[in-house]
Parts: structure tokens; sequence; C-alpha cells
């Protein structure tokens, strides 16, 4: 078994905390990102998994075992690093047997170790170049290797593929989805790289500040976000973000109302509230037949528009007087939008837009803890009382 857990984990350096009362179960056999802006602490907590780095406070499992004082050696644990730090002086054999030979295995197991690993990441033929021969991903694969020969119950990747460039990194992530199929073990992974957490991980742990925010499938962080943080943090573009005021009438802010039943959805009246909207959400009132649950119209001004190739972000005005700019931060008067990218909607027009209330986030102003997501009730079939489709659940 090689599950992980991470029990009030605690890591202070002087007066600086970095990691505060972590608690995080890694089940065997899954893939989970740590992700968060830099300094969040996701390093660290990998480090204190890891054994280089000891908890303040708390205690770490590995397989059911209390490794919290336990040496890097003996956790069962191997970690692939940001700097491929392969010896330049060696050949790929010889780089991948390192540890093994450290350990004095016997020649035989050595060579079969090495040879199993090299055949996963597809390096059949290069044991005998040497790393200033190869390109950065075919080194970042005899990093890969390297970890793979000690049979570890845990892979510990602290952002391998950011030295790579783009494309290569797509590449990569392709790569280690295969790997972690093939070899079905546990895999933390470190990543401020969202496209990377999104497509590689049965689950995200979303850290902030030290603290962990969220932990759930890609998914569920994208649709259903815990609180502020994580909904502008998990999504790129960006969610829309609108202060405002729960009303017996529903949602209303400076520019513009969202109606919908407070007591429907049990959010409680006069509370300040922010309401949330993803950019795809966003749609010209011209199509508002297509869109699940239109709110009423919305008057807007565009502002500026980035073509993307595949779609257009637009960037909307909710007033005139709205701040724009360098010096602008995060306001109620803005809102961005994707359209098609055959769209001919042009800079300074003034456009109706219309937010779908199924894909609406309602937070707590205050606290920025979620309140809702979606403003439209499931659909019961009929004949089915509210009573029953409770006693079904």
């Amino acid at each position: 078994m090689g599950d992980v857990k991470l029990e009030h984990v605690t890591k202070r350096y002087d007066d600086v905390t970095a990691v505060d009362d972590m608690n995080m179960t890694v089940r065997d056999g899954e893939f989970v990102c740590l992700v968060g802006p830099s300094g969040c602490g996701k390093s660290t907590t990998m480090e204190m998994v890891a054994g280089l780095t000891k908890p303040t406070e708390g205690e770490v499992y590995i397989a059911g075992t209390d490794v919290t004082n336990y040496p890097p050696k003996d956790r069962g644990v191997a970690m692939v690093f940001q700097n491929i730090a392969l010896f330049p002086h060696m050949d790929v054999y010889d780089n991948i047997s390192f540890g093994l030979r450290l350990r004095d295995y016997d020649k035989d197991e050595i060579d079969r170790r090495v040879e199993r690993a090299a055949d996963i990441v597809q390096l059949e033929g290069m044991l005998d170049r040497m790393p200033d021969e190869m390109s950065g991903g075919q080194r970042q694969r005899v990093a890969i290797a390297r970890a793979i020969v000690r049979n570890p119950e845990v892979f510990l990747m602290d952002e391998p593929l950011a030295n790579l460039d783009a494309k290569l990194r797509v590449h990569m992530r392709t790569e280690l989805q295969r790997l972690h199929k093939e070899l079905e073990t546990t895999i933390i992974y470190v990543t401020h790289d969202q496209a990377e957490a999104m497509t590689m991980s049965d689950r995200i742990a979303v850290i902030d500040s030290g603290q962990l925010q969220q932990i759930d499938p890609p998914l569920t962080c994208y649709n259903e976000p815990s609180n502020l943080f994580v909904a502008g943090f998990i999504g790129s573009p960006s969610m829309n973000f609108v202060d405002g005021t729960i009303t017996d009438e529903g949602f209303e802010s400076e520019n513009f109302a969202v109606e919908f039943d407070p007591d429907e959805f049990g959010v409680e009246v006069g509370i300040d509230a922010t309401l949330g909207i993803r950019p795809e959400d966003v749609h010209l009132a011209e199509y508002r037949e297509s869109v699940t649950d239109p709110s009423a119209t919305i008057d807007t001004i565009t502002d500026v528009l980035e073509p993307m190739g595949d779609e257009i972000f637009v960037y909307l005005l909710l007033s005139e007087d709205a701040e724009i700019g360098m010096e602008a931060e995060e306001t109620s008067d803005q809102l961005l939008m994707s359209v098609d990218p055959d769209s001919t909607i042009s800079e300074d027009e003034r456009v109706d837009v219309v937010l779908d209330r199924s894909r609406v986030h309602l937070f707590d102003t205050a606290s920025g803890e979620a309140i809702q997501h979606g403003l439209v009730k499931p659909v019961q079939a009929e004949g089915v009382t509210e009573t029953e489709a409770e006693s079904d659940d």
C-alpha cells in the first residue's frame, strides 16, 4: 500500500508559517497534484512527505506507518525534481543505476531493473548515451527512470516539466499519465500549471498560504469551488467576480441583478455576496435561446478583444465610467466573455449579454465560502413528490 496521510502537519520557519495544520490523505495508486501560487507551501508539503524537511508539528504516514522521524532513504519514496540533476560524466545506464549501486544490488538485478525502467520510459537503445547527447525530454525521462528502478511506494514530483518548452511539456504530460497507468503507483505532483493539474490528476489539492483549501477531482474544483480563492485560481482565464447583496428578488449589484428565490436555495437575504461566473457562461443576448437558463439582459460596452484561435476573449465594461487599464484592480465594473472565433463583435461596441443562471456561483463576501453553485433547481420526474425524492437519497 502506498497511501500517504498528513495529520495536523505544520511547518514554521521562525515567524513564518509555511504549512498550517495540513490534513490530507492521498490514496494508494492515486495521482494527486498540489497546486497554488508561489510560496503557498506546496513544495514544503512535499519535502515533509519525502523527509527532506521535518514538520514542526503533526505526523506523516506512508503505507500506514508513522515516518515523521524516518530519514528519506527509509520512507519508500522517490523524487523527481525540477532540476533534472543528471551526472554529466555518466552515461544513461550509470545515471539510472546509481542509487542501486550505492545500495549494493547485484549486477543481474541492476540490469533487470534498468532495462525495465528504460522500456517504460522509452529509452531503449539509449543506455550508452551521455546526457549532453540527449534532448531535454529524454533527459527528463532518464530522471524518471532513475526513480522507477527503486520500486518506490510513492513518487514525489516537484515541477519536473517546468524547464521544458511548451510543446514538450504537453508531450511529457501524456507520458506521465501513461507511466502512472502502467505502474499503478501513488504519485504526488507539485505544479503551478493548471493545465497539468487538470489533465493528469485524479484529484487536485489547492493550497493557499499554507492551508489546504480544497481537495477534489479536477472538474469538481472547477464546477464546485469551495471558496473564492479556489474559484479564482482554478480556470484560465479566471472566473468573473461581481460584488453585491442578496435581496428578496435575488442577487443585486451596482450594475445588474440576477433574479432567483433565495428561500428556495436557503440563501440568507441581506448578506453581502459575490457572484461568480466563468467567461464561457457569459453569452450574447441574441443567443439566449441556446442558454440553459438565461438571466435578464445586461447592457455592456466591449473594451478589448483577444483572439485565441478557437475562441475570442471579450472584455466588457458594465458602465461607461468603469476603471480600466494597468492601474485598475479587479472590480465589479467588468466582465470577461468567451465567444466563437467567427464572431463579428468589435471593440467599443454596445452589446447585450446574459448569464447562464445554471452556472452562476454565489459566495459569502465576508468569509469567501461558497453559498450556492447554480441557481436552477433540478427538475423532478412527473408524479414524484419532493418528500419521495428526498427519501430516495
